[in-house]
């Protein structure tokens, strides 16, 4: 007998307090900018035990403007935004060179919190971009070397024997290049900070960019 999904569905519960703790998060002393702010909370979702905290939603769309979403893993954040990498030719790739806006959305579950951010995306030089492959393990490279991301796959076969002589290459040339690997950034234009609350007074704090730095707004839950 197969399992009934809407009776599944009602057995689960949002923010178990035997695994979630919903802290208090005060919006007034929140700093002007949103990355001090992102990195204290990332830090704490750290501490907290949240499996993973640097991967995140990224939304993109394709040229007719119909949207896409997978999970990547944050590279970075700083002043400059923040960064993922992808191959050029591969779905989210070719769609951020036709678009190139997109969304970022980031969910720790442990402290009943999101972060979502939405900008512009800028690839980074080559130079930057194969250093930031570089940087990473074997398997990165291993997984980048093997490439034709999102093309049609023949068979588990054939991946696995390329696999293995990206795996091969990776170990012998722990610099070989992978010019489709790039590196983007986003600049976040929009930055929103979700924390949960367990009467269903969730805290959102919204930050705008402006002419002079950010603007602050409450949203309500």
């Amino acid at each position: 007998m197969g399992t009934d999904l809407h009776e599944l569905l009602r057995s689960l519960r949002v923010w178990d307090p035997e695994v979630t703790e919903l802290p208090p998060f005060d919006p007034a002393a929140a700093p002007a900018a949103p990355l001090p702010l992102f990195t204290t909370w990332f830090a704490e979702a750290v501490a907290a035990g949240q499996r993973e905290p640097h991967t995140m939603s990224l939304a993109t769309s394709d040229p007719a403007g119909l949207p896409d979403v997978r999970i990547v893993m944050l590279h970075g954040a700083d002043e400059d935004g923040w960064s993922f990498a992808t191959h050029a030719s591969s779905h989210k790739g070719t769609q951020l060179a036709a678009r190139p806006h997109a969304a970022l959305a980031f969910y720790w579950p442990v402290l009943g919190r999101q972060v979502r951010l939405r900008g512009p995306v800028t690839a980074a030089p080559a130079r930057e971009s194969q250093g930031d492959l570089h940087a990473r393990s074997t398997g990165a490279l291993a997984a980048a070397l093997t490439g034709r991301q999102s093309e049609v796959l023949g068979s588990l076969e054939e991946l696995a024997q390329t696999s293995r002589s990206a795996w091969e290459q990776a170990r012998r040339e722990p610099d070989a290049p992978v010019p489709t690997w790039t590196l983007y950034r986003l600049s976040p234009e929009s930055v929103e900070f979700f924390q949960g609350d367990e009467r269903r007074r969730h805290v959102r704090l919204h930050y705008r960019r402006a002419p002079q730095g950010w603007a602050r707004e409450l949203l309500w839950p």
